[in-house]
């Protein structure tokens, strides 16, 4: 017997508004970029009060240069423990453990009575700031699809040169005005800010209640292979990430990146200051362009990055441009000793700070780009981000030398960091090599289920 359907047809059926997407993963980021921004207002901090500081505690060059320097040292030992413990307990847990870490150290700065005593602090501060890099890289792995990575890395790497930008006239002005150690408790109780509002709000997308489907569906849509593995539940040894030539290219690119970006972080206000005989209103009032400027080469790097992966080129190309021209085009900052006019010089600097700026995005989506599984992206970001700090660790002590034997001329390093800057770029261009996207469809199509029903 025929039963008549009376359900209702695809005709008959109401319109539904669709779901609509959430954007919570912007709000994320912007707390990672604010997180990097004290981070690097914490460690420029010294850099901006070393001329203050010399004067009282009567601080030779070669030993501004190991005082500078110290801070890279426990910073970069704890670099790839850090990526360990993030990929193992997460953001939401190790993050704001780093910030209480590196606030209480900044804070214990102003018992500061000599080169000693700055030293210990400067390593207390290096192992709260250990994680945070490495932190917001597996931020922005979990939050974003690689087709928003570049330019979600660019957003929080903002931080940096925001934190360097704010510093100076901060911590010049308050240096001026009230003392140096002033500037340090300030900087400690943003730090305490920082923790109330990212317990209250971090939590992973899957779990997030402010995260819509539509929202963690989009976030997974270019990101096949790692969802699968993360659903099949298959964990790759830590041991292997040793035997991965990816990673240590990673590192190596970062190392010679880092020996030309530290100059920005470390003996850029002394250069101005005593080399070049700016006054010290000048530099509160100038001295911060070229981290200023940084802030949209960075995000401009992101920008072009994801706009030419969108634009159908593969992931290596898109990610590669930006990276290899920012870092030839910082190598100007060679030509800095042999100019006379202080406005040329400042325009150089801001282009190379500008350059170096807009390759960082590109570089920070790297871990996730070369991952063979989400739990490690965590780690590798640890070993890229010690190759930074060894990096860092080196150059401040490099260019103190260079200055001891040269009759404090910086020439030799400024040469130095342009050739830096060239090697870095070889590295990226030869040696790293970056997956292609894969969606999710891609991914089922490929598994075996589905190749047999095709045959």
């Amino acid at each position: 017997m025929l039963h008549h359907d009376t359900r209702p047809q695809a005709t008959d059926r109401p319109s539904r508004p669709r779901p609509q997407r959430s954007n919570m993963r912007w709000t994320i980021v912007g707390f990672s970029a604010l997180g990097l921004a004290i981070a690097y207002l914490d460690r420029a901090a010294l850099s901006v009060a070393l001329p203050f500081m010399s004067k009282e505690f009567e601080i030779s060059p070669a030993i501004q240069g190991l005082l500078l320097s110290s801070f890279f040292w426990t910073y970069a030992l704890f670099q790839i423990p850090s990526g360990w413990l993030l990929d193992k307990f997460g953001p939401r847990v190790i993050y704001p453990i780093a910030v209480g870490w590196w606030s209480i150290w900044t804070a214990l700065t102003v018992f500061s009575t000599g080169v000693v005593s700055v030293i210990v602090f400067r390593l207390g501060l290096g192992i709260g700031e250990a994680p945070v890099q490495p932190a917001n890289v597996k931020v922005v792995s979990k939050w974003f699809p690689r087709k928003e990575r570049a330019f979600a890395s660019s957003l929080f790497d903002m931080g940096q040169q925001i934190g360097t930008a704010v510093s100076v006239p901060l911590v010049t002005f308050f240096a001026i005005t009230f003392g140096w150690r002033f500037a340090f408790v300030l900087i400690a109780a943003v730090g305490v800010l920082w923790i109330i509002g990212w317990v209250a709000v971090y939590r992973s997308p899957e779990t997030h209640p402010r995260v819509s489907q539509a929202e963690l569906d989009y976030i997974r849509s270019d990101q096949g292979e790692m969802v699968e593995q993360e659903l099949s539940g298959e964990k790759k040894p830590w041991r292997d990430l040793l035997k991965n030539n990816q990673v240590w290219a990673l590192t190596f690119g970062y190392i010679f990146r880092s020996l030309a970006g530290a100059f920005f972080l470390t003996w850029y206000p002394s250069y101005l200051l005593n080399d070049r005989n700016f006054s010290e209103e000048d530099f509160g009032l100038v001295g911060a362009i070229p981290a200023i400027i940084a802030i949209g080469a960075t995000v401009l790097g992101g920008i072009v990055s994801d706009r030419m992966l969108a634009a159908g080129l593969s992931t290596n190309v898109a990610r590669k441009v930006p990276i290899i021209s920012g870092l030839v085009l910082s190598a100007c900052i060679g030509f800095s000793p042999f100019i006379d006019s202080n406005l040329v010089l400042m325009i150089v600097l801001t282009v190379s700070s500008a350059a170096h700026s807009f390759a960082g995005a590109a570089i920070l989506s790297l871990p996730g780009e070369v991952a063979d599984s989400p739990d490690t992206v965590g780690s590798i970001a640890g070993f890229q981000n010690f190759g930074s700090q060894v990096g860092n660790l080196i150059s401040p002590i490099a260019i103190g030398l260079f200055l001891t034997f040269s009759n404090n001329s910086y020439v030799g390093p400024m040469i130095f960091a342009a050739v830096s800057c060239l090697i870095s770029a070889s590295i990226y261009a030869f040696w790293v090599r970056i997956k292609p996207v894969k969606t999710l469809d891609e991914v089922a199509a490929l598994r075996p289920e589905n190749t047999e029903n095709h045959a």
